[in-house]
């Protein structure tokens, strides 16, 4: 086998997907029985929805979209939408899908290229040499070149290795629950807004009851001290009246700020994405599409490895260690503001952020920030002509190959054929040529001979 990948969420489904469709053989170990079809990781940022644009996922996903009013992101629940659109993005409002149907769509798209998800299997043991990585998992002994750990904040693998995980405890826990209502009262939400006009406080609670189709809400409190999912029906009480009273609760999980994050995210043959390798305050709906993104960027990367022809795994390192860490840094930023019962400096502290977001470029930074578009070296999507019409870049890259296109008609070095496609494009004023990664980032735009870039990304020349 070629590679493991441990945990079957978002972050597991999407690297296995980009694996399989570089023709490495894959198979996931999910130690659920089923998938909990419980609506946390509520929505996608318009990165997450770029890249998966990039591999045509997204379509099905959006198609399933819940109802949502045409509005920002937020930053901290100030009530000032973030802006998304002066980065140039098609989608520039978050898309509200639940996790579980996000995995669901991308394990139908792995399985379609023959990755096999086997649930019920819990990883027991690992251990690693020069050639592989042996695991025992579900009482079976499996041998794999490479093992990725996907499972979560509470990784096995990252337990069973003994990894330090540092950072901070949390400050709180809180419930997040999905429940059916017998009768609402007017402080019910009937529509899915902005961040900042769902969040409400009264006595100990704060919490959010947010309306996610076929009569269920999803809703997510806390109090000072300790919360428990026993606590749901008294929350609702306190915080929607007494008129709103609870039919059911169909499921329910706890969660807390800790900040946490792996020095590195490779140990040898075992590599780390996704909680597995950091965790944060949930500030913003930064985790799930953190995690699809490092998959991004290391799923190309390990086939180039499995292939032999570029040894880039190192760089998966280089790029998204630094990118998680700045979430740690503006979650827990966010924190300061977010927490309920202020102290009177933050309440004027407050004050004056949020009148700076009203500044056209403070909105444009944290629009980026939090959105993942000011990802460095992304290219907005845009149309190119080519000789059956006009195509968008992003169905280009559907293949997860690297893509030279060239806004004109020279002859480029061979070589590279089995890694590149080149595509010569109608010139459009602005471009001369462009050499694209498979993860949709730019490596080269003219200027120094190409060819060190298609060495450095993708390995020697062939024959």
């Amino acid at each position: 086998m070629d590679v493991l990948i441990a945990g079957a969420g978002p972050t597991g489904l999407m690297l296995a997907y980009e694996l399989a469709l570089a023709g490495v053989d894959v198979t996931i170990l999910e130690r659920l029985d089923t998938r909990i079809e419980q609506t946390k990781g509520g929505a996608l940022q318009a990165r997450t929805a770029e890249v998966l644009d990039l591999r045509g996922l997204l379509g099905p996903i959006q198609a399933r979209e819940l109802p949502r009013e045409a509005v920002g992101g937020h930053f901290a629940g100030l009530p000032v939408p973030l802006d998304a659109s002066p980065w140039n993005t098609r989608h520039p409002y978050p898309i509200s899908v639940p996790q579980w149907i996000v995995e669901e769509e991308l394990e139908r798209a792995a399985a379609a290229r023959g990755v096999q998800v086997r649930r019920g299997v819990e990883v027991s043991a690992v251990s690693q040499d020069s050639d592989g990585v042996t695991v025992t998992a579900g009482g079976e002994v499996l041998r794999a070149r490479y093992l990725v750990a996907c499972d979560g904040a509470h990784s096995t693998v990252r337990k069973l290795l003994d990894v330090p995980f540092p950072g901070r405890a949390g400050t709180f826990r809180a419930v997040l629950t999905d429940v059916r209502l017998s009768s609402v009262s007017d402080e019910v939400p009937t529509t899915m807004g902005h961040f900042s006009t769902m969040t409400t406080q009264a006595g100990e609670y704060w919490g959010m009851l947010v309306p996610v189709g076929d009569g269920k809400y999803r809703f997510t409190f806390g109090r000072p001290g300790v919360t428990t999912a026993d606590e749901t029906r008294a929350a609702l009480t306190a915080l929607y009246g007494e008129e709103t009273t609870l039919a059911e609760v169909l499921n329910s999980s706890e969660f807390g700020d800790a900040t946490r994050q792996l020095e590195s995210y490779r140990y040898g043959r075992i590599l780390f994405a996704g909680d597995a390798a950091h965790i944060h305050p949930p500030f913003g709906g930064q985790g799930l599409n953190l995690g699809v993104q490092d998959a991004f960027n290391l799923g190309w990367k390990l086939a180039a490895a499995m292939r032999g022809t570029a040894d880039l795994l190192d760089t998966y390192q280089v790029e998204r260690h630094p990118v998680a860490a700045r979430v740690l840094r503006h979650t827990a930023a966010q924190r300061v503001f977010a927490l309920p019962g202020p102290s009177e400096d933050v309440v004027e502290l407050r004050e004056i952020f949020t009148d700076l977001m009203r500044l056209p470029d403070t909105n444009r930074y944290l629009a980026g920030m939090m959105s993942g578009l000011d990802a460095a070296d992304r290219i907005p999507d845009f149309e190119v002509v080519t000789g059956d019409g006009p195509v968008w870049l992003s169905t280009l890259l559907h293949s997860g190959r690297g893509r030279l296109l060239d806004f004109g008609d020279r002859t480029w070095p061979d070589g590279w054929a089995d890694r590149v496609d080149v595509l010569h494009v109608k010139p459009d004023g602005e471009h001369d040529a462009l050499l694209i990664r498979p993860d949709g980032l730019l490596c080269w735009s003219g200027g120094a001979d190409v060819t060190t870039a298609l060495t450095t990304w993708f390995g020697v020349r062939a024959g």
